[in-house]
């Protein structure tokens, strides 16, 4: 069985101006995860990055926010592994994904960064990708030249209904997930996707 987790890092571009893209889904799901378990976040200026903590399904995990921008993000990650004594297979990355449709999420052990910056700065940060990820799809443009400009912007209203169902959906497999259960979390999250999908 995989090792429960011990940190949970939320992938975005910080400032007012981002707060709203598709870039910064990762962003809004541990925002959810820190209400979910009423803990806040306070900055680490050491660790470049706002950290919260919580105790919950016997876990004791901790939620991070880099203060990097997303092509960045390895600094803050490899900060906060370093400093806790925390390893990549304990460690959750939350981020964008284009491959997926909105309303659509989904767990995955390893891999490539598929193109993600963020992920690319956090692979070369630690030397590989023996992460766990949690993807959370935002749909694709139709042209990989349009992806940036794409994710920078905000998604439309219906759009951004399908994402929140989506963000939801993985919360609620959350606490397999801190469990290190994440045949049952994959599973479940698959089901409740699909459902979901299907129902729309």
């Amino acid at each position: 069985m995989p090792a429960p987790l011990k940190l949970i890092v939320g992938l975005g571009n910080p400032g007012d101006r981002y707060q709203a893209t598709r870039h910064n889904a990762g962003f809004w799901f541990v925002d959810r995860l820190a209400a979910r378990h009423h803990c806040d976040f306070a900055r680490q200026n050491r660790l470049h990055g706002h950290l919260a903590r919580f105790t919950a399904d016997g876990a004791d995990c901790r939620l991070l926010k880099p203060d990097t921008f997303m092509n960045e993000s390895g600094r803050a990650v490899r900060a906060v592994l370093d400093y806790y004594g925390i390893k990549a297979a304990e460690t959750l990355i939350v981020h964008d994904e284009i491959d997926l449709e909105p309303g659509v999420a989904r767990i995955k052990q390893g891999g490539g960064h598929g193109g993600h910056n963020g992920l690319r700065d956090i692979m070369a940060a630690l030397g590989g990708g023996g992460f766990l990820r949690l993807r959370i799809g935002v749909g694709h443009p139709g042209h990989k030249d349009d992806v940036i400009d794409y994710v920078l912007k905000k998604a439309g209203k219906a759009e951004q209904q399908l994402i929140d169902q989506a963000l939801d959906q993985a919360l609620d497999v959350m606490p397999l997930v801190l469990q290190g259960e994440l045949e049952k979390a994959m599973t479940a999250l698959h089901s409740n996707t699909k459902q979901q999908q299907k129902s729309n």
